[in-house]
């Protein structure tokens, strides 16, 4: 499997997953804000122009509804002033009347009669037989005999079918005559009839009793106090068409848009289910929600596309980063061997002086012969076993010189941190000694394991008291080396009484490339390493100084998870044993 499809890490995993996240939340987020703000103006803007559409049919057919009713009256007043009532009892003139009304306005006007202020038929002209019919009971008849100008309500009468009156009274040798009109109701049933919208809008009237003055195109009972609020409404003259939303009788959320006829005694009302009258809004809606969910899915994608390259891009550079700091590591590490070099060089030049003398020694005893008696076989033991002591002195010398200075391991594995720094101090045993500095170590026994990269750390201490020694190589000193365990935490300690650190720089020396060495004499690298790979490890290193007083560098190592647990359950059980 190559770099690019190889599996990447929890981490890198859960970076791809932010970066979806959040590429999704800022793409997304002003996506829905505007979606959702566009949608809120489209669907006020929709409802202001359902109502202005709906408010202006309604006005409109009241208008042509009133000129209906008005141009009745206005046929039946024109009617009055050419009719003799002096001679309507005696011949039937009506007849003439209604068929020239009839000829002019087609099927309107069904009869025409004449009503004394008795309420007696004097003539009558029309298809019915009510030329001698009294109305004086009639409701129509006691409302118009009072009035000058009277359009009644639907009722069924005489005739047994729904029908309205127009009326005119007029005065005539002292006596009071009614002519009186018959309208089609049913073609001013069709005016109303017409006002049709959609699936479900239809128009209807009603009078002050809530009771049709029309047949509507649905069979439903209209409720009289909800029309009441409407003609209380209307009546204050605010405005001439009232537009409401509510449900109706069978719980189905309506537009119900009104207007007031025939001087307010009717009201049209004009009825339209709310999902009918808004249809073009919800497919609009619809449409712009399919159209979210489709850029929302295309975002997504490219959002899942993008974060994986830029995070397997993240992957390579960091890979390429590690290498390139287990290089400076090693850099510092070959630095610090050399800073060992003459110490070490010291140390083992010792047993190889030695190996030498008795080598020497034994050249001299094979020249003489004197290899023949068993003092001169017990002196070429010893000889040798001198030369094998010093010989795995050396070795052992140069093993740990070489176990530091072999290529960096950095994976991670479980140790106790006491033999390490043992190892370290006695590496920098022989330079200390020449530094005229003198080294103590207070570690504490059986310190718990902790998980991190056995090389790494050596680096660390070892930069740590190279410094040490670099800053007291004049002056000699004391290095006091301690380890502890503090909680879940083990926590180490380099303290030297050295010239100390001006407060000035304190704050720069984990900065890397910053250094108070001489220039050629150190590259600035050491602590910048030092932090970086204790930071690493979930630690902590922080240092502090005084001029003339000294340094102490504080290190704090996190203990192996389970290494806690298992001191934590043993002080537990301490405390109640």
């Amino acid at each position: 499997m190559n770099r690019d499809t190889k599996p990447l890490s929890p981490y890198y995993r859960s970076l791809t997953r932010n970066m979806v996240l959040l590429v999704m939340a800022i793409s997304l987020t002003p996506m829905l804000l505007v979606t959702g703000i566009n949608l809120k103006q489209f669907s006020a803007s929709h409802h202001e122009k359902i109502y202005a559409h709906l408010g202006e049919l309604v006005l409109k057919h009241k208008q042509n509804m009133d000129s209906f009713l008005e141009e009745r009256l206005q046929n039946i007043r024109f009617l009055a002033d050419s009719i003799d009532f002096d001679r309507c009892g005696q011949e039937n003139l009506v007849d003439s009347h209604l068929a020239r009304l009839q000829r002019a306005y087609g099927p309107v006007f069904v009869d025409l009669g004449v009503v004394d202020e008795q309420g007696q038929q004097v003539a009558y002209a029309g298809p019915f037989r009510l030329e001698k019919a009294r109305y004086a009971d009639a409701e129509w008849f006691k409302q118009a005999i009072e009035s000058r100008y009277y359009t009644s309500d639907v009722f069924l009468g005489l005739r047994g079918a729904p029908h309205f009156i127009i009326s005119v009274r007029k005065t005539c040798m002292g006596q009071k005559w009614i002519i009186r009109a018959t309208i089609d109701f049913v073609e001013f049933n069709r005016l109303v009839e017409k006002i049709r919208i959609g699936e479900t809008g239809f128009a209807y009237i009603l009078n002050r009793k809530g009771r049709f003055q029309t047949k509507p195109l649905f069979d439903f009972t209209p409720d009289p106090e909800i029309y009441a609020r409407y003609f209380a409404t209307l009546e204050r003259g605010i405005k001439e068409v009232e537009i409401q939303e509510r449900l109706d009788g069978s719980g189905v959320k309506s537009l119900y848009v009104s207007a007031l006829l025939k001087g307010g005694d009717w009201l049209l009302v004009y009825k339209q289910a709310s999902s009918d009258a808004y249809s073009d809004l919800r497919t609009a809606q619809a449409i712009a929600v399919v159209f979210f969910f489709l850029g929302g899915i295309a975002i997504v994608a490219l959002a899942v596309s993008m974060s994986g390259k830029m995070v397997r891009r993240i992957a390579t550079s960091d890979k390429e980063k590690e290498i390139m700091n287990r290089q400076v590591i090693e850099t510092g590490k070959l630095a610090s061997v050399g800073e060992l070099a003459a110490g070490i060089a010291h140390e083992i030049n010792n047993p190889v002086a030695i190996m030498v003398e008795e080598a020497g020694w034994l050249q001299d005893l094979m020249e003489d012969g004197a290899y023949e008696t068993e003092s001169d076989l017990q002196e070429f033991a010893r000889a040798l076993d001198q030369i094998r002591t010093q010989g795995r002195r050396c070795k052992e010398i140069t093993h740990k010189l070489l176990s530091f200075a072999r290529k960096t391991d950095s994976r991670i594995e479980d140790f106790e941190i006491g033999p390490l720094i043992e190892e370290v101090i006695s590496l920098s045993a022989q330079r200390a000694k020449y530094s005229n500095v003198e080294l103590v170590s207070h570690l504490e026994p059986r310190l718990p394991a902790i998980s991190a990269s056995h090389s790494e750390l050596q680096q660390v201490f070892l930069n740590l008291i190279n410094n040490a020694l670099d800053a007291m190589d004049k002056t000699g000193g004391i290095l006091k080396i301690s380890a502890r365990q503090e909680g879940g935490q083990i926590l180490i300690g380099v303290s030297d009484n050295g010239p100390g650190i001006p407060k000035a720089i304190l704050a720069r020396i984990f900065d890397p490339f910053f250094t108070t060495k001489p220039v050629g004499s150190g590259t600035g690298l050491g602590l910048s390493i030092c932090y970086g790979i204790i930071h690493k490890m979930g630690g902590a290193i922080s240092v502090q100084s005084a001029v003339d007083a000294g340094t102490t560098f504080e290190i704090r190592i996190p203990v192996k998870a389970d290494e806690t647990s298992e001191n934590e359950e043993t002080a537990t059980s301490d405390t109640f044993n």
